[in-house]
């Protein structure tokens, strides 16, 4: 029997990543850059001045034609009619039955224009669901390979910015569509590792440009080019959710405490009525913090146990580098009753690393 090997796809600025000595993986179908001068001197440069994000594998979609915006609002989660053109959203796209597709954001473009930033592995999928309910007259195109991601984070980000005359006074999730030396390039205020930051999308093929004046401003404020690794402790510490992990078919925006996401004064969403009942009834399980109180690191899809009993399941977990202590978020049973403040132990390959349930985020950062 013959097996195809598929090689992971790659964003337009490989070269540079290992100009820069970027160690690389797979994520999403994507091959990325992990870490150039370690994951914890990313993370804190970061959180301390500015961090620069590769992040182009994420997807790209534009639903197009008379009525986008109404269309897209009848299908995702979110309530587009609260923003309009130069805002952004957080949304989620969800099966009938409440689970989540992916999520996402959705640039309010005009009404009859609207750009989504799916995540990279689920982008195929969104645009399937999007083209088969669009009515006749909307186009739903996958621009996957038509602009590269760039994310700036950190208290300097702003600082960055403006050292390449790119707008920095748009407010929270808002966007402006600008230049940098000739190249076209759409600036969010937006990120996710919590810190004030902004997402820049250029063009696919003139994102080198770009890459390189950011790597040089980001440097020179005493700040570093950051990988994967750095991406996920910084979102962790923030709890924000990862889709696969926080977020999926089996995992409802309620559940993964995503709720505030949801219109639910919409008539028409998918996965209204599925959702809308578990609102009513109360979730089974909720996403819960979990801070380490000795030593261990957690890992996903680990036991949580309440004296000795089964109550939930990791799924994220890491070291973080701004507590030094062991974090990780996991669905916990709300029949437990546990509240914050509980301990609770997490089997580790057969010992009992104990525990402390938090709210996160775990860490305060001037997100705004």
């Amino acid at each position: 029997m013959w097996c195809t090997v598929t090689e992971p796809l790659q964003g337009p600025l490989e070269d540079r990543h290992r100009a820069l000595g970027a160690s690389f993986a797979e994520f999403g179908g994507w091959l990325m850059p992990v870490s150039y001068a370690g994951t914890v001197a990313e993370h804190n440069a970061t959180r301390n001045a500015v961090g620069l994000f590769d992040v182009s594998h994420l997807g790209k979609a534009l639903v197009r034609g008379p009525g986008a915006a109404e269309f897209v609002n009848s299908a995702l989660t979110n309530d587009l009619r609260r923003i309009g053109p130069g805002k952004a959203q957080y949304t989620l796209c969800c099966t009938e039955s409440g689970g989540v597709i992916d999520d996402l954001i959705a640039y309010y473009v005009s009404d009859d224009e609207i750009f989504l930033v799916p995540n990279a592995a689920n982008t195929a999928a969104v645009v399937a669901a999007l083209k088969a309910a669009a009515p006749e007259g909307i186009t739903v195109t996958d621009e996957h390979r038509s602009y590269a991601v760039l994310a700036v984070q950190g208290p300097l980000a702003g600082e960055v910015l403006s050292a390449l005359g790119l707008p920095t006074d748009m407010d929270y999730m808002g966007y402006a569509d600008a230049e940098y030396a000739g190249v076209p390039v759409r600036v969010c205020r937006t990120g996710y590792t919590g810190e004030h930051g902004f997402e820049l999308l250029p063009p696919w093929d003139q994102a080198g440009v770009v890459f390189d004046a950011l790597v040089a401003a980001v440097r020179e404020r005493g700040g570093e080019p950051a990988g994967l690794g750095a991406r996920d402790t910084l979102r962790t510490e923030m709890g924000y959710p990862l889709h696969g992990h926080e977020l999926s078919l089996d995992i409802s925006p309620l559940q993964a405490r995503t709720g505030w996401a949801v219109g639910w004064k919409k008539d028409t969403f998918w996965g209204r009525d599925a959702l809308l009942a578990e609102k009513a009834a109360g979730p089974a399980r909720l996403l819960r913090g979990l801070k380490v109180l000795g030593r261990g690191v957690l890992r996903p899809e680990l036991t949580v146990l309440d004296g000795g009993t089964p109550v939930g399941v990791t799924t994220s977990g890491t070291f973080s580098p701004t507590l030094k202590a062991g974090i990780a978020l996991a669905l916990v049973d709300t029949a437990a009753g546990l509240q914050d403040g509980a301990h609770v132990t997490v089997d580790v390959r057969g010992r009992a690393v104990e525990c402390e349930l938090v709210k996160p985020p775990f860490v305060a950062v001037k997100t705004r």
